[in-house]
């Protein structure tokens, strides 16, 4: 796998752009990558963090080695912040976590459910899951599902993403809004081969919008 840093520049008009408009970061980060790419072929995650040190950070991970180069062109010019360090920065890692093995991790997601037949109007529709418990709730069942047990976890709710470019379908208008919920915490592997699957795969939907890269640091 290969994780990439890129310290953005918040003055950048396209960077200010494309927070707005999370899709177009997506745009901008697939660039990085084949344009032949096949559904399945590679799951390409990524998250804009704000760092104590760098300020506003996008992560991208990816099992392809990214070609930034796109990033030296005219169109370009200061989307990244000039620091004295290299930006992008590429590290490629491998995972080989052992069951009981605990880590540090930092998840931006999606949580949602879907309508039962007991609801009225929009049977079957996803709807973003708010309450607190229930959202600590969601990524226990997610947890289950993907090799892992959460110890602990924090909530940080980020509130809406929202695509500031309606879409027409079958004659109505469609605004996309996203609930944006990020969890901080320890959890424990219990399924080493599930759990690289999930970091390799991401977790939850959204994931064109910046959600579902599961970040991990060692324990201390």
């Amino acid at each position: 796998m290969n994780l990439t840093r890129l310290i953005l520049n918040p003055r950048s008009r396209r960077v200010q752009r494309e927070l707005v408009e999370p899709y177009e970061m997506h745009r901008s980060v697939m660039r990085a990558f084949r344009p032949d790419l096949r559904p399945g072929e590679e799951r390409i995650l990524w998250r804009v963090d704000e760092h104590p040190r760098w300020g506003l950070t996008l992560l991208v991970q990816s099992r392809q080695i990214p070609d930034w180069s796109w990033l030296a062109e005219d169109g370009a010019r200061g989307y990244l912040l000039a620091v004295n360090e290299p930006n992008p920065a590429v590290k490629a890692f491998e995972m080989h976590p052992a069951f009981g093995q605990s880590f540090l991790f930092r998840l931006r997601a999606n949580p949602t459910m879907r309508l039962g037949r007991s609801a009225e109007y929009n049977k079957g529709k996803r709807v973003g899951i708010y309450n607190e418990e229930d959202q600590l709730a969601w990524l226990a069942r997610k947890g289950e599902r993907h090799g892992f047990r959460v110890l602990q976890a924090q909530i940080n709710r980020d509130g809406k993403i929202k695509d500031e470019k309606p879409t027409e379908h079958n004659g109505k208008i469609h605004k996309l809004e996203l609930l944006s919920v990020q969890f901080d915490g320890i959890l424990q592997v219990v399924d080493p081969e599930r759990f690289v699957n999930a970091v390799e795969a991401g977790i939850g939907s959204g994931k064109g919008f910046g959600f579902g890269l599961l970040s991990l640091a060692p324990m201390r």
